[in-house]
């Protein structure tokens, strides 16, 4: 299954609802720049290995190229092509000046040592080098990658180009300029589209149970401050499997959290200190977490979970995207059928790029916010993008997905057309 084709899929759907120059169009079916390495490194036995590298630059009509680096076993140029492409797509959804870029490589990080890592990091950031920059294209933390090698990429390039450039990369430690508040930034944008949502559906939140697949740093952080914010988790999970409230009793994902480090899995019992409750609470597999009966479906893990196969099977009044291209175009037919919402990957995970922007902001500037302030600059962006896509959908009468891509195919085309010809 192609991911990239899958994204194609959802940009036809949009296109019949704009007016943009058919050439613009055909340009915006193909990235810009396409860049794959070869990187050899030396393991820590002595070794020799090589591991493929890749970085997509998909469109930089509204800004530099932004997006994510991820380490992961099935990392392939069509899924990064596919990646850049929404992260172009949501730069323009939450309107800040950035285009779309994606990089990898193909690799389980979990079989490297730290300094195997850095070497291997360090090594790509050498290659790229003469393709990023602040002004160019600005990579940060996705799957399996986080801030300490944000800041060895920052370091290496730094070092590459002759003078000390934070900006490279976003999502950096605090003291290596990174910005307060990014690490809960995109489950704080998705906290934020949530209560929209539920304004709109009149829900409670003490009545709204959700799911959660994904109990990485964007499934965690959605779930601790979702369950703050008093709506009820029932379930979660990690690639390992997960667990799920047989009676409705709401967990707290920091006592699910604790437990999985001590234990290495989210178990069977949810556990508060050294008590633990294994009669109303009980494994589930990533599978079965997907059709729970519930309110909201959090997607939280990676590409093509909801697909032909299981959409049938599928009882959540609501699926939320956190993850990245989790629902396939087939799927996404049949659940607008049905009548469940589907809340687009590219408005309701889009705090983490927002966040990005102001850490990029604050490092040219040289000038750094509280936590307080980020999340005051986040919110009214967020909401704004929101009310934008719900009145579209409105209007064309359209589902969510398709109501965000119009609007922001619409605005990545018209700055293509406003530098004039290609």
């Amino acid at each position: 299954m192609s991911v990239f084709n899958n994204a194609l899929a959802q940009l036809k759907k949009a296109i019949q609802y704009t007016s943009l120059k058919p050439s613009t169009l055909e340009f915006l079916k193909r990235p810009e720049r396409q860049l794959q390495f070869s990187l050899p490194i030396t393991m820590d036995d002595g070794a020799e290995k090589v591991f493929d590298g890749f970085r997509v630059q998909y469109t930089s009509a509204r800004g530099p190229y932004k997006g994510g680096l991820r380490y992961h076993p099935q990392t392939n140029l069509d899924e990064v092509k596919a990646l850049a492409f929404w992260m172009g797509i949501k730069c323009a959804v939450v309107n800040i000046p950035l285009g779309g870029g994606k990089g990898g490589i193909t690799i389980d990080p979990k079989k490297l040592s730290q300094a195997e890592l850095e070497r291997l990091t360090r090594a790509l950031a050498r290659k790229l080098a003469p393709f990023i920059g602040p002004e160019q294209d600005i990579l940060a933390p996705d799957v399996n990658t986080n801030p300490m090698m944000m800041a060895w990429i920052a370091d290496e390039y730094s070092r590459v180009v002759g003078k000390k450039v934070p900006g490279v990369a976003t999502g950096k430690p605090l003291e290596q300029g990174g910005s307060a508040g990014r690490t809960e930034a995109t489950g704080q944008g998705g906290l934020y589209v949530l209560n929209e949502l539920a304004k709109k559906l009149k829900l409670t939140p003490k009545k709204t149970r959700i799911v959660v697949q994904g109990f990485g740093n964007v499934g965690y952080n959605f779930a601790k401050l979702a369950y703050q914010a008093g709506y009820q988790i029932i379930a979660l999970s990690d690639s390992k499997g997960g667990i799920y409230s047989k009676t409705g009793i709401n967990m707290d994902p920091d006592n699910v959290m604790k437990d999985k480090k001590a234990r290495g899995l989210i178990g069977g019992c949810y556990c508060i200190g050294s008590v633990c409750d294994c009669k109303n609470f009980t494994a589930v597999t990533n599978k079965q977490i997907l059709e729970l009966p519930t309110d909201i479906l959090v997607l939280a893990a990676l590409e093509n979970q909801i697909t032909t196969a299981n959409v049938g099977r599928i009882k959540a009044k609501v699926v939320f995207e956190m993850a990245n291209g989790p629902t396939t175009p087939e799927a996404d037919e049949k659940l607008a059928k049905r009548k469940i919402i589907v809340v687009p990957d590219v408005l309701a995970n889009a705090g983490g790029v927002t966040v990005s922007y102001f850490e990029l902001v604050q490092n040219i500037q040289q000038y750094y916010w509280t936590e307080k302030e980020v999340n005051e600059k986040l919110k009214p962006i967020m909401v704004k993008a929101f009310n934008d896509i719900w009145n579209k959908a409105g209007e064309l009468k359209v589902p969510l997905r398709v109501a965000a891509f119009v609007l922001a195919v619409d605005r990545i085309g018209k700055a293509i057309e406003a530098r004039g010809k290609f």
